[in-house]
């Protein structure tokens, strides 16, 4: 694997969130939020981070980004903006990276937030919220920085007149709209962008994904883009990685996943996808059990309770992520000999 064209490249990331009891508030356990979690992202890929709700996508975005901190690990991400001169570009750790370091990278890594609703200031116009990153960072000011917000609110479908409305004088994809413009605003390279579309009606979500595609093209940028629904994911994403319990177990190519999965997590998880075809009969496969508590995850593969194809090496021992030939990872010991079914996804 070639290392030049990545953008984003994450390491052994944890993020342990800790559970205190008693009086004295001391420290009895930790909710594993994000295990050791491996990743890369290319320059101008789409990344897909799939998993049921609760596995620590969330968690997994915003400690890249730092707005969480982590626990341990590594967040290289390689910033043209911080480059110096005769640079093409300047490789920084995130986790490690001091406060006025991290400030500068914002300008080259932004998010989009899940809820529409919550994620923008009741109290301040559209103009302002669009136009606050350009006043926080000192890049324009004044007419610059009116005309900038015009040209941002364009690329996302929206007129130069909304400027002056305020938030709830619009629905929700066109408020997702305004988080969009928002992210755009310092030109970033990565954008994150937390379930984008779940919170919209299903008509809303085509219009947004399609939009999400062409700034991509017009903007040159790199999405890990987050979600739990994978006919999504499976439209809009390069490359898919499935998050279960805090860790990374299956991540390669789109078309790899969906015709050949090597994790039985992958296989149950597809299977659930709803099919257009009526008279294509699905066997869904039901997984047995809760999903475990991260507090006190099970020993050995986190997924042996649920598994049907587990043995009992799988409750003992750990299995280990690796690389089974052309960027397919997976985290099973039995992945290359298990026969899963790829299952139609419309």
């Amino acid at each position: 694997m070639s290392s030049d064209n990545i953008l984003l490249d994450v390491k052994n990331l944890k993020k342990y969130f800790p559970v205190r009891k008693g009086v004295l508030r001391r420290v009895v356990a930790h909710v594993k939020a994000v295990d050791d979690v491996d990743m890369y992202i290319k320059e101008g890929e789409t990344l897909g981070l799939v998993g049921e709700s609760g596995c620590g996508k969330t968690t997994t975005g915003r400690t890249i980004l730092r707005l969480i901190e982590p626990t341990a690990g590594e967040v290289r991400f390689r910033s043209k903006k911080l480059a110096g001169q005769g640079e093409e570009y300047k490789e920084v750790d995130v986790a490690t990276a001091s406060r006025k370091t991290l400030k500068a990278l914002r300008r080259d890594m932004q998010i989009i937030f899940q809820d529409p609703y919550s994620s923008l200031n009741p109290r301040m116009t559209v103009g302002a919220i669009v136009g606050e990153p350009l006043l926080v960072h000192r890049v324009a000011k004044g007419k610059e920085r009116e005309n900038r917000v015009r040209e941002l609110l364009g690329a996302v479908g929206l007129k130069p007149d909304h400027m002056k409305r305020y938030p709830h004088e619009f629905s929700g994809g066109q408020r997702q709209r305004i988080g969009v413009a928002r992210a755009l605003a310092l030109d970033p390279q990565l954008i994150i962008a937390d379930e984008p579309v779940s919170a919209l009606d299903v008509s809303i979500q085509a219009q947004v994904l399609n939009m999400l595609e062409d700034l991509q093209e017009e903007f040159g940028l790199t999405y890990l883009f987050i979600a739990h629904d994978l006919s999504v994911v499976k439209h809009i994403s390069d490359r898919v990685a499935v998050m279960y319990l805090g860790k990374i177990v299956e991540l390669c190519k789109t078309e790899e996943l969906f015709t050949n999965p090597k994790h039985p997590y992958t296989e149950a998880l597809m299977s659930a996808v709803p099919v257009p075809d009526p008279d294509y009969n699905v066997e869904r496969i039901l997984l047995e059990g809760d999903v475990p508590s991260p507090v006190n995850p099970p020993s050995g593969c986190y997924f042996h309770p649920r598994c049907r194809y587990a043995k009992d090496t799988c409750k003992t021992e750990a299995p280990v992520y690796r690389n089974l030939g052309n960027e397919h990872f997976v985290c099973c010991h039995f992945a290359d000999s298990l026969s899963l079914r790829p299952v139609q996804t419309g």
